[in-house]
């Protein structure tokens, strides 16, 4: 089997719509077939990785730890846009997992080497 670089680009908050849920599903799938996985968190995606979760009252199960779990599939290349951190306060301490922080212009770059990029 011929291994492609998939890039999972997650733009969009953890909840209230279903994309950061099939985003973390399609990763799981590209892993499961031993490709090159790596996942990028740029504008409210950010949010996806934060940590303490609370969805009390929306009915919704939290999935804050499931990034934990990543590494468990050989999934180790999590980049967050720096630009996206910022204006939305946060830093890489409040994130729940390791993550690499890039310029959106880095991040850009490794999208030219990406085999497939799909957005969330």
């Amino acid at each position: 089997m011929t291994t492609k670089k998939f890039m999972m680009v997650n733009r969009k908050a953890p909840y209230g719509t279903i994309y950061a849920w099939e985003a973390l599903e399609v990763v799981l799938i590209a892993a499961a077939f031993e490709q090159d996985v790596s996942l990028t968190f740029l504008d409210d995606g950010v949010y996806q990785l934060k940590k303490g979760h609370n969805t009390k009252g929306i009915e919704t199960k939290a999935f804050e730890k499931t990034w934990g779990a990543l590494e468990d599939y050989d999934i180790t290349k999590l980049y967050v846009a720096q630009e996206s951190l910022a204006e939305r306060g946060l830093s890489a301490d409040d994130l729940a997992v390791p993550v690499e922080v890039l310029s959106r212009a880095e991040i850009g770059k490794l999208m030219e080497e990406q085999d497939v990029i799909l957005s969330f």
